[in-house]
């Protein structure tokens, strides 16, 4: 099969790569979409340490099933199909309670590190357990299906966050999680969306996919203008977005009085927390990471229509054309939000 491969750090080459074995439980996915995500081009580089080449990157993805194992139910060839990113065990102590976000023995799909080589779908072919797969409905195109994995982050995320109808949102960073952020919470009660960025241009999508208010980070003072949206008190939940201090400190100062703080950036290793806002105010803070179980109700949401993506999708390319991509996202091509990788052009 042709494939991606990360020979060397900042080094992709198109190549021909042998099609993955698959084992009784099985699919053998031919991949019609895969999305280039913010962790693949910080792994580019070397910078994270979990993209170690060689390595076939890739993990938002969705194709049609080629092949299946002798011991596979439920599935057939030529269904549609996509898959989650965590390739959890369904044996450990967390994923018999439901947390596979949290599996002791996870893998994620187009990930190498120090535990594992686990390659991913930046290619013709890639193969996944049948428990981490879901049945696509033809109403969502392919290239929206290869949205889901993050769309399922903005969902966990929402889900963290202990809203109350009608409640008021501030999401800070309106970039590709922030702006499906925007709709999640929106959808799980609150009345009041605000979002928070330094790009302008941003904050109009962020309008349009169903933010109230866009507040530039750079123009005034931010917690200032939240209170004068709340009546004087501060938002109720706050999803941080980026992760690192300036924004996380943003995000605790926007939130009202015993409010909660879901912190879904991961941008920096370690940041500096005001301790003792968090503590006087009594603020609640919560972790998200990536998500557990929701793909079920984003598919559903997304073939209603009640989260939109087709804004945040900048192009589609070859597997050969993605070699310049790589290289445009890295340096932060201006206005670019999630390029698709169509393996099949």
């Amino acid at each position: 099969m042709k494939a991606l491969l990360l020979s060397e750090y900042k080094k992709l080459d198109v190549v021909d790569f042998d099609e993955p074995e698959i084992g009784d439980h099985d699919l053998l996915v031919s991949v019609k979409a895969c999305g280039i995500c913010g962790s693949d081009i910080h792994g580019y580089d070397g910078s994270t340490g979990r993209r170690q080449p060689p390595l076939i990157m890739g993990h938002e993805a969705a194709g049609v099933v080629a092949k299946v194992g002798k011991s596979v139910t439920g599935f057939r060839e030529g269904d549609r199909v996509t898959f989650d990113s965590t390739v959890s065990c369904g044996n450990c102590f967390y994923c018999r309670r439901g947390a596979i976000n949290l599996c002791d023995n996870r893998m994620v799909l187009g990930v190498s590190c120090d535990e594992y080589r686990r390659h991913g779908a930046f290619a013709e072919y890639v193969a996944v357990p049948q428990h981490i797969c879901y049945h696509l409905p033809a109403s969502i195109p392919y290239n929206h299906a290869a949205m889901i994995e993050a769309v399922s982050v903005a969902v966990h995320a929402a889900g963290r966050a202990p809203v109350t109808l009608g409640d008021t949102a501030v999401v800070v960073g309106s970039g590709m999680i922030g702006l499906l952020a925007i709709q999640a919470i929106r959808l799980a009660g609150c009345s009041q969306v605000i979002a928070v960025d330094l790009d302008s241009n941003r904050l109009e999508v962020a309008k349009r996919l169903g933010a109230d208010v866009g507040i530039v980070a750079s123009e005034g003072n931010v917690e200032e203008q939240v209170r004068q949206l709340t009546n004087g008190r501060g938002a109720d939940v706050v999803l941080e977005v980026v992760g690192a201090t300036p924004t996380i400190n943003t995000a605790i100062q926007c939130a009202r009085k015993g409010g909660s703080i879901v912190l879904v950036g991961n941008l920096a290793p370690k940041v500096e927390l005001p301790l003792q806002a968090v503590v006087t105010r009594e603020l609640s803070v919560y972790g998200s990471c990536a998500s557990s179980g929701e793909y079920p109700a984003c598919i559903d949401l997304m073939s209603r229509d009640a989260i939109r993506v087709e804004d945040l999708i900048t192009a589609t390319a070859s597997l050969e054309e993605s070699v310049d991509w790589f290289a445009r996202l890295y340096s932060g091509e201006p206005g670019a939000m999630k390029v698709i990788i169509d393996p099949t052009r």
